[in-house]
């Protein structure tokens, strides 16, 4: 620990150094250090000016660099919401045509159908024809053959 020397030690010498050195006076201290304080105030202001134009520039790079990178995604994911929307089209299209064949279909197998009944009746009626004719003929044969 320090303890004060005691008033009967030896007495308090200036050393050559100081005594050589003159003392500035307070008010030149003083404004050498106001004047150190404001410079390093203004040049603390002008860094951080300077900070605060180069965030801002940065954040505004990153922003366009962003629209662009947007920008090419998005084309893409455009063309294929354009082609999606156009191959949904054409599936309608598709729908509606297919519905109409088979309706026009259905119209052609009932025609069918009613041509092979009618085919079917003319054969019908042509061995009923013929059924009758031969009818007829035994009907005749036996009328001769009575009439004799």
């Amino acid at each position: 620990m320090y303890s004060p020397q005691p008033s009967s030690a030896r007495p308090l010498v200036a050393s050559p150094r100081a005594v050589e050195k003159p003392q500035p006076e307070p008010s030149v201290l003083e404004a050498s250090l106001l004047k150190l304080m404001q410079d390093h105030h203004q040049t603390s202001l002008h860094l951080r000016e300077q900070t605060e134009k180069a965030k801002k520039d940065a954040i505004r790079k990153a922003v366009k660099v962003s629209d662009h990178l947007m920008d090419a995604v998005n084309g893409g994911v455009q063309e294929s919401f354009i082609n999606e929307k156009r191959i949904e089209f054409e599936i309608r299209a598709l729908a509606t045509s297919i519905s109409r064949f088979m309706k026009q279909t259905d119209q052609w197998l009932t025609a069918t159908h009613a041509i092979n009944n009618a085919i079917k009746e003319i054969g019908d009626f042509e061995n009923w024809m013929k059924t009758m004719e031969f009818e007829c003929k035994s009907i005749n044969a036996a009328i001769r053959n009575v009439c004799q």
